[in-house]
């Protein structure tokens, strides 16, 4: 069934069925478009609702702490060595607060007694803890 035979072959009913990706001349013009975002102002008269909303998606992502065995141990050990006198730019992978994050930049040192890896990034000097640490590139 053809709803509109004036439209082109790309909008026919057979092969365009979402009506939002059809240009509007080639609707039947007795269709109302609708209230739009109007319908959700509703919504947001509390906004700590929607706060509250957030706060639930994000706990959803958070995820645990992976452990590390010993060999996965001593091969992050050896390839920090490793990039620390031949390739001193190097891509961290390591766990904050329920998320893995990433960081990129030049070894400036490895704090052995406060178990801390200082990297230099574009913003400036940042800390990262060796035990948080997932992986090394």
């Amino acid at each position: 069934m053809v709803v509109n035979p004036d439209a082109p072959d790309e909008y026919e009913y057979e092969y365009e069925s979402d009506y939002r990706n059809i240009p509007r001349e080639f609707l039947n013009p007795r269709i109302p478009e609708g209230r739009g975002i109007v319908k959700w102002n509703a919504f947001s008269t509390m906004p700590e609702q929607h706060e509250r909303l957030k706060e639930y998606v994000q706990d959803q992502n958070i995820i645990e702490k992976p452990e590390l065995s010993d060999d996965q141990l001593n091969i992050l050990n050896d390839t920090l060595i490793f990039k620390m006198y031949n390739d001193p730019v190097i891509e961290v992978r390591y766990f904050v607060k329920g998320f893995i994050q990433i960081i990129e930049g030049y070894i400036h040192k490895v704090d052995v007694h406060e178990q801390l890896l200082y990297l230099y990034e574009e913003t400036g000097l940042s800390k990262v803890n060796l035990k948080d640490i997932g992986e090394i590139n």
